[in-house]
């Protein structure tokens, strides 16, 4: 294959700034590219692309894999319906619309409207719905909007009976929806004052208050709930149920408590229900005078449990601890439906109110659930199945039988028979046995020749569970080997598996991703000539810190949206809810941790680092650009070899919820181009997988089931449960990424 030369980089002043931690003096001399409103900055970014966009359009491939992708990613999807009043709800998406539109259909049987469809408000569909909150007595949705890619958004309220739009409108909201009152008159939301315009995007966010909204009224005459002058970095959410208001009050990404008082007496103060911050609370229910919720307190694979607000004596248990995870529990038609973990895929059971077992529910397959959610009324539940090779297929399950019935499995243009899934599990540094996911066809021939595309994130105690991804199908089709690693930092198995990678033991998380990449060499599934890795966000930091430290082992890394200045990531917009993760430059005992592998501090002069394409947005007001920047900057500085080391930088885009499918398939696309071009893979437009007519697939719940090659010979290992955010349910259309994008503060 031809190699491309990429055009000179763009010059990056190296400035003079330098802080002194603790008596060590750390040199910064690209902070001038954390100011995202200068011209400096502006320049750079516009030059930067310029460099990318020559090197990608001299790829000659480029417009096949986008192309590919696109039939690959052109298939209906649905997500889980709801019912509301005399309606079902759900998101879905006839293929390739930007954004998922509201559905909605009667249940006396009729046809399907529109009820809410975002792609009507841009024109380049970088507006998307947040979250959909129906009232009590289900006359009004409130939702929320969010803007290119923002975690801003905004509240607004339509009537549900003629989806006429209210007058109301709440701005400045993050990491919020709305959450009703029990009698239906408004909601509460918590929201920041609103930002200077310059440093919007990237300013820290302080003081997150709760308020009340009653309908009709605007927002300046809203009523101050809750807010804690004196924790100023603290998340609030509030929730009525029962007659009770709780609040939720977190300090980061894990560990918080739960306040409350009687929603008939708004003047009292709010006293702790459960005390914090050493453990997870989780409300899940208020029935009979109980609050019902989930806990990793004395309890590393959490419990549920169930507490009187009028006597907090009164604290039992209600499904007890279990030898595996606990990822949830949906109250519903007098109920109890738990979701738990087992090597890294779901087992589902369900109980009665009180938690005695009723039976064990049947998956359609070793794969992922979600949903459950419904009504204390319900008869019957809606939940989603799905695996690396199953798009999420929907199944209405009858709570009094037991029965499931499923949708029909969506069509592909792909043949899911000629691909396999094995679950592997190979030994890190420390002897620890890590679990991965391996795809691949199932004719794959283990020389050493194949490319291989790694995938890993392992922190904030998010598991990554089996999923199905279109964009992988285009790389195994190629004759690509498609990983997911379970690290550690995830709760793959637990808290305890989360808490083995976090803090002052992060550098764990590394070893499992290298040791991972070095199984795959030695099992001749690959070759370093052909590896490459990807991860975004704390993924991101991940493919960092492991190119810095072992630049010889792999020759691609795809790091997107990732955390790459660790002595300065809590110093913009919500990092410093992370540092429960991380720990924190400003304590000289952390310092040390992340000094020792913070990405962009541990690339050297005149290494000859691996083919390098950074991605990231320029409304990313998560893991501000600024990280990307700078590690671009000192990339190109030091590179030793003649690999290229290029950054995308999306326009009119975040940190990737909400991401438009045009802007996704353009991002994808380019992303491969660059891989097959650097692991020197030809790319054959003519090997595709596609089986001759959409309609072949054939409907009903998938009866294919994940082939597991258990290599395990010691089956103990250090298990527990996430005290950190819970991944939620994908919505129609999301891949994994996406998800945890969504789910982390």
């Amino acid at each position: 294959m031809k190699s491309i030369e990429h055009r000179p980089y763009p010059a990056a002043e190296r400035g003079t700034a330098t802080d002194n931690y603790f008596g060590t003096e750390v040199p910064d001399p690209y902070r001038w590219l954390e100011d995202d409103a200068s011209e400096a900055t502006a320049a750079w970014v516009a030059a930067e692309n310029a460099v990318t966009e020559d090197y990608l359009s001299r790829i000659p491939f480029r417009e096949a894999i986008r192309r590919r992708l696109a039939e690959l990613w052109d298939y209906p999807k649905k997500g889980i319906p709801e019912r509301h009043g005399r309606f079902d709800y759900c998101f879905c998406n006839d293929g390739l619309q930007n954004q998922p539109v509201l559905l909605r259909k009667p249940v006396e049987g009729g046809e399907a409207e529109v009820f809410l469809d975002p792609n009507t408000l841009s024109a380049q569909g970088t507006v998307a719905l947040g979250t959909v909150r129906f009232s009590e007595d289900d006359a009004y949705c409130a939702y929320t909007l969010s803007e290119s890619g923002s975690d801003w958004a905004e509240i607004r309220v339509l009537r549900t009976a003629d989806k006429t739009p209210t007058d109301d409108r709440i701005e400045w909201v993050k990491f919020s929806g709305a959450s009703w009152a029990g009698d239906s008159r408004g909601f509460y939301y918590s929201a920041y004052d609103a930002p200077q315009t310059a440093g919007r995007y990237s300013a820290r966010n302080r003081h997150q208050k709760i308020c009340y909204h009653a309908l009709g009224t605007p927002q300046s005459a809203d009523r101050l709930v809750y807010e804690d002058k004196e924790h100023p970095l603290r998340y609030f959410s509030a929730w009525e149920k029962g007659g009770w208001l709780f609040v939720v009050a977190s300090e980061g990404t894990s560990g918080n408590e739960i306040l409350c008082r009687r929603v008939s007496e708004p003047d009292a103060p709010l006293r702790v229900l459960l005390a914090g911050f050493d453990a997870d609370f989780e409300p899940v229910d208020c029935r009979d005078g109980f609050l019902y919720y989930l806990t990793d307190r004395d309890a590393a694979n959490r419990t549920l449990r169930r507490i009187a607000p009028d006597d907090p004596a009164h604290d039992e248990v209600v499904i007890a601890q279990k030898d595996r995870p606990l990822e949830s529990v949906a109250a519903v038609g007098g109920y109890l439906i738990a979701t738990y973990l087992e090597e890294v895929r779901s087992r589902v059971f369900q109980y009665d109110s009180t938690g005695r077992p009723v039976r064990e529910i049947a998956l359609p397959g070793r794969g992922t659930v979600s949903g459950f959610a419904g009504k204390d009324a319900a008869a019957e539940v809606w939940y989603s199945y799905t695996d690396f090779l199953t798009p999420p297929v929907n199944c209405r399950y009858t709570l009094a039988t037991g029965e499931s019935e499923a949708d029909e499995t969506p069509p592909l243009r792909f043949d899911p028979s000629l691909y396999t899934t094995e679950q592997v599990f190979y030994p890190s540094k420390d002897g620890t046995l890590v679990p991965m996911f391996v795809s691949h066809r199932r004719d794959l021939v283990r020389d050493g020749s194949n490319l291989c595309y790694l995938y890993g994130y392992g922190g904030f105690g998010i598991s990554l569970t089996p999923n199905f991804n279109p964009s992988a199908l285009l790389l195994m089709e190629q004759g690509a080997v498609y990983c997911v690693a379970n690290l550690r930092g995830g709760a793959e198995y637990g808290e305890r598996w989360h808490k083995a990678g976090m803090l002052g033991d992060k550098q764990r998380v590394f070893d499992d991703f290298i040791a991972a990449a070095e199984w795959l060499v030695a099992q001749g599934y690959t070759s370093p000539a052909k590896l490459a890795i990807a991860g975004g966000s704390n993924g991101g930091l991940l493919v960092g810190a492991c190119e810095a430290q072992r630049p010889d082992l792999f020759a691609v890394c795809l790091p997107a949206v990732g955390v790459m200045d660790m002595l300065r990531y809590h110093r913009f917009t919500v990092g410093w809810g992370w540092a429960v993760e991380y720990g924190t430059s400003e304590c000289e005992e952390q310092f040390g941790w992340l000094y020792a592998y913070s990405p962009l501090h541990n690339l050297r002069e005149g290494v000859a680092y691996p083919a390098t394409l950074l991605t990231t947005a320029d409304r990313d007001d998560r893991v501000v650009p600024a990280h990307s920047f700078k590690f671009a900057a000192r990339m190109q500085h030091c590179q030793g070899g003649r690999a290229p080391v290029l950054i995308r930088i999306e326009r009119d885009a975040g940190h990737g919820a909400g991401k438009p499918t045009a802007k996704r398939i353009a991002e994808t696309a380019d992303v491969y181009s660059f891989l097959f071009q650097n692991t020197g893979t030809p790319y054959d437009p003519d090997r595709s997988d596609a089986p001759p007519e959409r309609s072949d697939t054939p409907p009903g719940v998938p009866s294919r089931t994940l082939r597991c090659e258990d290599s395990r010979t010691d089956r103990t290992r250090a298990c527990g449960r996430n005290s950190g955010p819970r991944r939620p349910a994908p919505k129609n259309g999301e891949t994994i990424t996406d998800t945890i994008q969504r789910s982390e503060l």
